[in-house]
């Protein structure tokens, strides 16, 4: 068996693990780049997560389950943006009141309509996003390298996983190929000039947040349709917060993003691998140090090699017009 063929298995969970936080980073990559910092990536994904496992349940169709996590996403997406936008309220403290509003909510809920522990009832095959092969996969599968590269780390994966990876070209084009996306990052720098050029600040801002809900609201789904079964209590397990983390690392760009999401799922794919290794002179390997790592990585590029990570100007300030 070759190294390729023993990394494989690890590569091919990188690529599944990083898929909720691609979709959360590019989420809080649009928010910021508008100028509003979004805490509340946690909450709006553990939202998604309970809406598409509660209509995937009810109805046995996950396309179903989807869409009500981004509606329930875009729905919170817009909460956050009244708060922070129309009524310029700190953002910070928004953010974290959907995270802590939304945990203790879908427990509840989960309690009072399925009497399961807060849980959801176990999804169906019908009801989840199943694998797909892409074409000529089995054709090739024995062919050296590529073969085992096509077929066994980019095949075999749920529409999701692809849908997330096509986002980074098509984030990058919107942000710095499109008009939108010009406004978008003039708004976060100097949203004073926007206003003067006739552009209204609010509205562009609204915008990016209701982009940040639905992408939050397609990688709770993911992750209680395709990573899971169902949903269960706190079933984001801090990605939100990862999510942040990378996009501060890729200094809110999207490529860069891209790279820190999967470097933070490689290091989770390991540390599943490795739960249960026994290590000389250690015992049973501290999964713990692993999943503390990504932070730990963050920390130490952003303060040791890569600088002082500089955000949008405008980031974190609600606007006030001048009369």
């Amino acid at each position: 068996m070759s190294v390729l063929d023993q990394l494989a298995p690890t590569l091919a969970a990188t690529v599944r693990v990083s898929v909720p936080l691609i979709l959360a980073a590019f989420a809080g990559l649009v928010s910021e780049r508008s100028g509003v910092v979004d805490i509340g990536l946690e909450g709006k994904m553990l939202a998604g997560a309970f809406a598409a496992a509660t209509v995937a349940a009810l109805t046995g169709n996950a396309w179903t389950g989807l869409g009500a996590a981004v509606v329930v996403a875009l729905a919170l997406g817009l909460l956050h943006g009244y708060a922070c936008i129309t009524q310029r309220g700190d953002q910070v403290v928004a953010g974290m009141a959907i995270n802590i509003l939304i945990s203790g909510l879908t427990v509840t809920l989960g309690l009072a309509w399925f009497h399961q522990g807060g849980q959801t009832p176990p999804l169906q095959a019908a009801a989840r996003f199943g694998a797909l092969s892409l074409p000529g996969a089995a054709a090739i599968a024995d062919v050296p390298v590529v073969g085992a590269l096509y077929a066994r780390v980019l095949s075999e994966h749920n529409v999701l996983v692809y849908a997330a990876f096509l986002l980074v070209p098509l984030a990058s084009w919107l942000i710095y190929g499109t008009r939108f996306g010009l406004r978008l990052r003039a708004v976060g720098e100097n949203p004073e000039a926007v206003d003067t050029a006739g552009i209204s600040v609010a509205w562009l801002r609204y915008r990016a947040v209701m982009i940040a809900g639905a992408l939050c609201g397609v990688a709770g789904a993911y992750i209680a349709l395709a990573q899971s079964a169902g949903f269960i209590r706190d079933m984001t397990g801090g990605r939100g917060y990862l999510a942040l983390a990378a996009m501060i690392l890729g200094q809110w760009r999207p490529w860069p993003t891209l790279a820190a999401c999967l470097l933070f799922a490689l290091l989770d794919a390991i540390a599943i691998r490795l739960q249960g290794v026994a290590v000389p002179g250690i015992g049973a390997f501290p999964v713990q140090v692993m999943q503390g790592l990504p932070y730990v990585v963050t920390v130490v590029l952003l303060g040791g090699f890569l600088g002082r990570a500089i955000p949008p100007r405008a980031s974190g300030l609600p606007y006030v017009k001048e009369r």
